[in-house]
Parts: structure tokens; sequence; C-alpha cells
């Protein structure tokens, strides 16, 4: 497998290198990882996906960037001012940063200049729903007016606001952002999602979708680390290969450089009871772990215009509460997921992010006395009577799922665990046709209104991400007295106490807090890790072998 590879970027690169390489070793370092998932797009208007949003940010660059600490740090942007109001972004633009070369740039296809008129079009774009569904992060940009972008001049780019929108330097991170070139797109059309061309540390070389996909260096990239240019690494090279045990043992074998996720890594294999690395895998590998901002969850829809609802016990609240108090967190962390992973005993609003306060929201924790007492508020005495409730969830978290049913059936709470294809159960979960299921929702930019946005009642499903329709009129005054509150001490305790009302109301049972987790062989350097799960590949070293 190893000579194959090599073979195949010798003969990639012969064509890419520059003039400054010749006479070097032409050995060249290639990043290799595996995506069990699909990549759609490599158009970041599509960067909706882990997998998507992990190749295009190889590819392109925005006006900012969220660094491994979660600040906003300067990107294709040097420096930005917001106005006193909060509606006026302006952003003043580096003058060194280039498009990726292109046949559609002139007659040599040379890669022109990035100007403030580049990211008008980018961001225009965006606001077309048949391109990008970007556009609800878009809401409080003054679009009425035809001018919520504006080119000042070649390095000045302003954004105008018709609400102060505290999170949205945050959303400006999301790779949804990056700037793209107009001619490029337009020439392509849509081939431009599978012929990409951005400003990035890598530059776009082939896809064989469903197979592999390849980036090369970007030697004209316009970060540096100290003195040193940024990328180090020649290449990247993705392959998909859907099977965990194939993937993982082609990571053993040394052909891949970093498996990612606790799904796909053999755990019992590598790992102790506790979630450490095993001492016999710790010399040729080394583990990066840290919280990671997502809160996974069984859902209730709990809407009862909708006969799913009329007829379920579980549009009773007392009863939701019940099964929320009815298993062991903790147990179900430390046993099935080996500590990779917190409890969720606070609110639905993950630790990670500066609002959270598990001293002053107060979630759920295994109590059987509370489970018996609400039973009986519910008016179903140790379960009796109680009709059989179905869990719809995915083959991955059946063991979970099995998990919750045991300790369920202890209090007389009858469970049956429904298994459907992921993609069945999304559609099935968006479009009301489940009324108890398995979801996880990670931040797309560090805020809690991220999560909190799923409970509000304009954000309903289909067309929005509120799964379950819940609806509390001092929910939504909150959110909305949160949107513009530009004081930070203030907007945190708008968003604890809509965190309290949602777990008092429980319409959703908060299981973990997820973690990021990374095996990398030990000849990679520089790879880090961040809450956010986003994999940056522009500082990562590789020995020459």
């Amino acid at each position: 497998m190893k000579n194959c590879f090599v073979y195949i970027f010798l003969a990639l690169f012969a064509a890419s290198c520059s003039s400054s390489d010749e006479g070097k070793n032409d050995t060249r370092t290639v990043f290799k990882y595996n995506e069990m998932g699909a990549v759609t797009s490599l158009d970041p208007a599509k960067a909706s996906s882990f997998e998507n949003i992990w190749v295009v940010n190889q590819i392109y660059n925005g006006l900012v960037e969220m660094n491994d600490s979660l600040s906003v740090e300067p990107s294709i942007a040097s420096s930005w001012d917001i106005s006193e109001d909060g509606l006026t972004y302006k952003f003043h633009l580096r003058e060194n940063v280039f498009f990726h070369d292109n046949e559609h740039f002139g007659e040599e296809g040379k890669g022109r200049r990035v100007t403030a008129s580049d990211f008008v079009y980018s961001f225009n774009r965006l606001l077309d729903p048949k391109v990008s569904n970007a556009t609800t992060l878009l809401t409080y940009v003054n679009s009425e007016t035809g001018k919520a972008f504006e080119a000042i001049d070649d390095n000045t780019f302003v954004i105008h606001m018709r609400q102060a929108f505290t999170p949205f330097l945050g959303i400006l991170t999301m790779k949804y952002f990056s700037v793209i070139p107009k001619e490029v797109v337009e020439a392509e059309g849509e081939e431009f999602r599978r012929k990409p061309c951005g400003t990035g540390p890598f530059k776009f070389k082939m896809w064989e979708e469903g197979s592999k996909l390849v980036f090369v260096k970007n030697p004209e990239y316009f970060e540096y680390l100290g003195s040193e240019r940024l990328p180090f690494l020649d290449a990247v090279s993705v392959s998909f290969i859907r099977d965990r045990e194939s993937s993982f043992l082609n990571f053993l074998k040394g052909d891949l450089d970093m498996v990612s996720g606790v799904d796909a890594i053999n755990t019992d294999e590598v790992l102790t009871a506790d979630g450490k690395l095993k001492d016999s895998y710790s010399r040729n590998m080394k583990m990066l772990t840290q919280p990671f901002l997502e809160t996974n969850y069984l859902g209730f829809f709990i809407d009862e215009q909708k006969s799913i609802v009329k007829n379920s016990p579980l549009k009773i609240k007392a009863l939701r509460q019940a099964i929320n108090y009815g298993f062991d967190r903790k147990k179900m962390v430390k046993y099935l997921r080996k500590n990779l992973g917190q409890a969720a005993t606070s609110g639905f609003v993950p630790p990670g992010l500066p609002s959270f306060d598990e001293s002053k929201v107060k979630g759920y924790d295994y109590n059987p006395d509370k489970v018996k007492e609400l039973l009986f508020l519910a008016g179903y005495p140790d379960g009796k009577n109680l009709p059989e409730i179905t869990l719809s969830t995915t083959e991955q978290y059946l063991e979970l799922a099995e998990y919750i049913q045991s300790q369920l059936s202890e209090f007389g709470i009858k469970m049956k665990i429904d298994i459907q294809k992921a993609s069945v159960l999304f559609e099935a979960i968006a479009n009301q046709k489940v009324n108890f299921f398995r979801k996880s929702w990670n931040a797309d930019y560090p805020d809690a209104e991220n999560f909190l946005s799923l409970f509000y009642s304009k954000n309903w499903s289909p067309k929005g991400f509120n799964y379950t329709h819940y609806q509390n009129p001092q929910f939504d005054i909150l959110y909305e007295k949160s949107q513009s509150e530009l004081n930070d001490s203030t907007r945190y305790e708008y968003y604890r106490q809509m965190d309290q009302l949602l777990i008092d109301n429980a319409p959703v049972v908060p299981l973990y807090y997820g973690q990021v987790v990374r095996l990398v062989q030990n000849d990679v350097e520089g790879l880090t890790s961040n809450p956010m799960n986003m994999l940056s590949l522009k500082r990562v070293k590789k020995s020459k072998s």
C-alpha cells in the first residue's frame, strides 16, 4: 500500500514542482487520512458537514479564522473595526493574498490578488438559498437595501447589519464565508463543486469521488510561521474507506497518518478501560483528546397538533422528566465510551463555552426516587398501564439505546428500539415522523446561541433545526433579547436562564458532551485539536521517508 501511494504522488508532483525545488531531495511529505463519510462538494457554500468542512479548510481562507483557543484571529483581513452599536463591520484586507493559479485568470492563468470586491461577490452568493443554506446565518445583515456588503476600495470590505448580533464575528470564521473568484465560479458553473479555486495553503489536484482526493502545496501561500512560509507538507491525500476496521487497520500499518473520532477507532484494541492509550501502542502513535463542543441527546417531538403526539404518553412533561432521571449517564460514559466524553448532567449547552456554569444550570442525574415520584404524577405509578414507547436511532448507537432501555425497564418504562439508516432517520426527524429519537448537535460557531437556537419557536423544522417543536414564550423572549445584547455578562445570564427553562420542560434528554479524539502517527508534528474539531494542516510537519 505504501509503495502504491509513493508511486502515485511522485507522478502527481512531478508537474507541480517549482524551480526553487530543483536539486532538492525529491522525497515528498504527504499527510494521509481516511474519510468514512462522503465529501459531496469542494464549494465552500456547501460546507455544512464535517467531511466537506475539513477539505474546504485546506483550500480556502475567509476574513477571519478561529484558533484552537476559540479566539477569532486575522486571516485575509489583517484587522477590523466594529461600530459601538454593532451595526457596521469594517475589515482591512492584506495586500499579499492571491487566488490559486487557474486557467480562467487571463492568458497565463496566474492567480490574481484578492480584493474587497471578491468578498462582496462571495457573500452575496450566500444570500441565495439555492446556492447555500448559509442564508440563515445572514439573517441580521441589512440585505433589504441590496448593500449589505460593500467594497470601499480594494483593501476595505464593509458589512452593514440591520440588527446587532454579537456572535456574528464568530460566524464569519465558518468555511461558508471563504473568498472565491467570480470568473472561475461563473466559468465552471456546477463543476465548481469539483474544480475549486481558493487562496488556501493547499491547491486542488485531483478527485475521484468516493475513492481519492488530493491537494498539493500552495507555494505562494501568504502565511508564515516565523521566517518559514506555510504549509510544510507537500500534499494531503484523503481516502474513502467506509469500513471502520479496514480504515483502522490501514492506520495501524502506517498507511494513514491519522484517524479521528471514537467511531473510527477500535477502542478495545488500543485504549485502556479509562480511555488512555495502551503502552504497547504509545511507541508508534499518540492520542490527542479534549472536550468537543457537542451535545448528544434524545429528543421528544412534542407538537400536540400532530397525531403522533396526541396519542403518545411522551406529551406528558412528568414522564419526560422521569426518563431523564431514569438512567445513569456517568456509568454510560464510563463503560460504553471509555470515559471519552462527559456525562450531560447540566444543561443542553456543553462545557467549553464561556456561558457554561453547572452551578447555575441544574440538569438530570440518576435518581430512582424521582423517577417513581414523576411516574406517579404522570398517571403511571410504577409504570402501570404505560404504553410502550419507541426510540428511533441508528445501528451505531444501538448499544447506548439498549443500556437506556435496560435501566428504564427497572421502573416499568418499556422501550422499543427502532433501528433506521442514518439518512432515513434524518428525514424522519426533520419531517415530524418520529416522536422519540437520538441526535447530536455540534457547534457551528463557539457561542451558546448556536445550541439554544434549536429551541426557538421560529426555527421549527423542517425549515429550521427545532426538531422537537419546543415552544415557550418566556424562552423566546430571552432568546430575542440575547440576540442584540452587547454586554457579555448579561447575555450569558440570558443563555443560562434559557438552558434551565429547557431542562425543566424536558423536550430533550441530554446524554453526554462530546470529546475530540485523534490518533496520530509519531512522525507527525504540529497537528493540534480544538473544541470545534476543525482540521488544520497548514502547520503540520511529517518526517520525510
